[in-house]
């Protein structure tokens, strides 16, 4: 465009905004940096930041912002070229296994566990799980939304599925998975974590488990198949590289396999239909659904305190409502979300004893049922603070609320979009089930539905 600019960020980014300018052919993209963080930090103290020095170059913020801005650029600035990526040789020479399994660790192509080694045999052999071609195009996958998309042949996806210990079989499951382009592994300060659920014929094919111990380390096709994903997501969409481009503070220990499992959709009590059907497929296929979240939390009747004897006559749908009352939005975008793992005995009873004929319908009252703290509904509709300070009804009345009054705003259905351009918040609560069915329980977790993807295309 022409016009002077000078980017500002913390110092703890250094290494990805360098390398992403580098990969945008701008090596010489001037940068000022401020010290770090600046999130939740008063305004005062980053007046302090700007009169001090450049934690990276030492010298003064200022005189970097005014440079920037009016000196020419130099010769090394004015430099340009996108960076290509090397092409790796197809084959690596051969070894011993175990110095192959520290290449793979030291070149970051692990999840630092120990892996199967991807030989030719094993490759070949699995391919022979779907009939698509070995250099057919099956996806293509980006770290973040501001980094390039990395693309990805079905032999590439069968090497990593190899390098996690999975069979010809689960294949097909893998490259559902990888045709959504969703990465396991998604970079941002904060640690996301990622779900994907199977539905259809194909769970039970593969002998995928839906009962005890779902979520746990427990079925080989459960845990290859989440494992895959991720080692597809960091070799072939470039999601590793913690520090330069992946950034989550703590890093997320579901991220080792990502909470693969199969809804049980033999136990699903009359008239609330699998997870797949209510997305728009027939009961007879076979899909993966995905989802991104932060974390679950554990609930059930006994150890909820809002619960007051006798148990038996607590309401589940009460006690989750106030489980997912609690739920914020994580960053700038306001979009509250909800996932609910309900055993098949929870649901059994919120049906026969609640009323609940579908999951739609325990879905809608959700919706309708959970409102918003006042302090939440001012951060989502800052024009309505404002305008509460104007005088206008009913925005006055509720500036004079204590902070954590709940208003009558839907909180997972609000009457008006959020005041964020392009953010649409669809599907906000999900239900599936899954689980043992020894103890009527669930679990809650802030995880958002992202999309669906057919295996039968892959097999």
């Amino acid at each position: 465009m022409g016009v002077p600019t000078a980017p500002v960020m913390t110092f703890a980014f250094e290494d990805v905004v360098k390398g992403f300018a580098l990969d945008k052919g701008m090596p010489g993209q001037r940068f000022v940096f401020t010290p770090h963080p600046i999130a939740n930090i008063p305004a005062a103290t980053c007046r302090e930041y700007l009169s001090g020095n450049d934690p990276v170059t030492g010298r003064p913020i200022v005189q970097e912002l005014v440079s920037a801005l009016t000196s020419p650029l130099t010769d090394e600035e004015k430099k340009t070229g996108f960076i290509q990526r090397p092409v790796r040789s197809r084959l690596i020479g051969p070894d011993t296994e175990e110095r192959l399994q520290r290449l793979f660790y030291a070149n970051g192509f692990t999840d630092g566990l120990p892996i199967v080694l991807p030989t030719e045999e094993r490759v070949r052999a699995m391919l022979k799980g779907t009939s698509h071609r070995p250099d057919e195009l099956a996806g293509k996958m980006q770290a973040s939304s501001v980094r390039e998309f990395w693309s990805y042949t079905v032999e590439k996806v069968a090497i990593n599925a190899v390098m996690a210990g999975a069979k010809p079989e689960h294949f097909p499951v893998i490259l559902a998975i990888a045709s959504t382009g969703v990465p396991a592994i998604f970079t941002s300060t904060t640690s996301f974590a990622r779900m994907v659920v199977v539905n259809g014929p194909i769970r039970n094919k593969i002998n995928m488990n839906a009962g005890i111990g779902a979520l746990g380390p427990f079925n080989e096709a459960n845990a290859v198949i989440g494992r895959a994903w991720t080692l597809l997501s960091k070799n072939l969409g470039n999601a590793g590289s913690p520090g330069s481009v992946y950034m989550g503070s703590h890093g997320n220990n579901l991220n080792y396999n990502n909470l693969c499992f199969p809804e049980k959709e033999q136990s699903l009590p009359e008239g609330w239909k699998p997870f797949h059907v209510q997305k728009g497929f027939k009961a007879e296929e076979s899909v993966v659904s995905v989802f991104s979240g932060h974390y679950l939390i554990y609930g059930d009747a006994l150890a909820n305190s809002r619960c007051s004897p006798p148990v038996e006559q607590c309401r589940y749908s009460e006690l989750i409502k106030f489980m997912i009352q609690d739920f914020n939005s994580v960053g700038p975008y306001r979009t509250v979300k909800a996932t609910i793992l309900l055993d098949p005995t929870a649901a059994k009873r919120m049906k026969d004893v609640e009323g609940f004929g579908s999951k739609e319908q325990l879905e809608q009252w959700l919706k309708d049922n959970i409102m918003i703290p006042v302090w939440e509904y001012w951060v989502t509709y800052p024009k309505d603070y404002q305008a509460g300070k104007s005088g206008t009804e009913p925005f006055a009345s509720w500036l004079k609320l204590p902070p954590e009054t709940i208003v009558p705003v839907k909180k997972y259905n609000p009457p008006k979009p959020y005041e964020v351009p392009g953010i649409i918040l669809k599907d906000p609560i999900s239900i599936i089930v899954v689980g043992g069915e020894t103890l009527p329980v669930w679990y809650v977790g802030n995880f958002d539905y992202i999309t669906s993807a057919s295996v039968d295309k892959w097999k």
